[in-house]
């Protein structure tokens, strides 16, 4: 029996899976409110009080990790792979960034949860990235290393906001004054779509909320404020296909995008991707994919459990 967790700032998702004919058959699943715990301890031992014996686990989580232990940027709590195998009896426990797991996850997506947004001309064993906003903004790279993909973590949603457009200056310079140093986060983000309906003048109130005025009524403040996200969103991605010259793909992961983009149209998106100057031809030809699998980073976490019996 194996175990992948997905713990964020909002939601923390527990699965128990054991391989059946080479696949992972999941065998129960739970979706807790993170905030709800004060600690990972209290809402393991919840989601443990009658499991049976388990082999092995994995937890990605929003935050840096050296695979042993971790602190979660936007909760109190904080892990310990050894300390969480001796109290639940796990025999191997590790810990991964959640983008981490989301890109280990890629391989468990039937092609019917993903949504293409930009063709591009993939190549075949090109470097590829993953990047997907929420309660923060997670980022992945992959590279090929002896015939497949290797995860590369990394932290670059705290790279400084880029302002391309000189509204996304005046946003700027408004989330500075509040802030100090603006990082792309702040912006691509739940919460950092909240920030720019505020920016427009529109009332405070949650990221969902105004996706679905956004939806509803496009001249509102919150539909400007949609625009804007992602137009500093796509922006971002571009910058990161550049970066690792994913000529494999951009997938773009992540509740937010998965329930808003469908509905609202990613025109914005797409446009500010593809706007790279004397690059534009070079990014063009990049693939940009909207991943539908809210789960992506649980079915993750479960295959590098996997992975770690192997």
């Amino acid at each position: 029996m194996l175990l992948g967790g997905d713990l964020g700032g909002t939601k923390t998702l527990l699965a128990l899976a054991e391989p059946v004919d080479g696949k992972l058959c999941i065998i129960r699943q739970q979706r807790y409110a993170s905030a709800d715990f004060a600690d990972f301890d209290s809402l393991l031992a919840d989601f443990l009080h009658d499991a049976p014996r388990i082999k092995a686990a994995c937890f990605g989580l929003a935050g840096p990790t050296d695979g042993r232990s971790a602190r979660l940027t936007y909760l109190p709590w904080q892990l310990d792979a050894g300390q969480i195998g001796r109290r639940s009896g796990i025999e191997r426990v590790a810990l991964a960034n959640d983008f981490s797991a989301a890109a280990h996850g890629l391989p468990l997506v039937a092609a019917d949860e993903f949504l293409s947004l930009h063709p591009g001309k993939p190549l075949t064993g090109a470097p590829r990235v993953i990047l997907g906003a929420g309660t923060g903004l997670g980022v992945a790279g992959l590279v090929v290393q002896d015939g497949d993909y290797r995860v590369i973590p990394g932290e670059g949603g705290h790279f400084g906001f880029s302002p391309q457009t000189p509204e996304q200056g005046e946003l700027w310079r408004w989330l500075q004054a509040r802030l100090g140093r603006v990082t792309t986060e702040d912006v691509v983000s739940g919460p950092g779509l909240v920030r720019i309906h505020e920016f427009l003048g529109g009332a405070p109130c949650s990221p969902e909320a105004i996706g679905q005025m956004a939806i509803d009524a496009e001249d509102s403040p919150a539909g400007r404020a949609l625009r804007l996200w992602q137009a500093c969103y796509g922006a971002f991605a571009g910058d990161l296909a550049l970066h690792w010259l994913a000529h494999g793909g951009v997938f773009l992961a992540g509740g937010i995008a998965a329930k808003l983009l469908p509905k609202a149209g990613y025109a914005p998106f797409v446009r500010a991707f593809l706007e790279k100057r004397e690059h534009a031809g070079l990014v063009a030809e990049m693939p940009l994919t909207l991943v539908l699998a809210e789960d992506l980073g649980l079915r993750g976490a479960l295959a590098m459990a996997a992975q770690s019996l192997a």
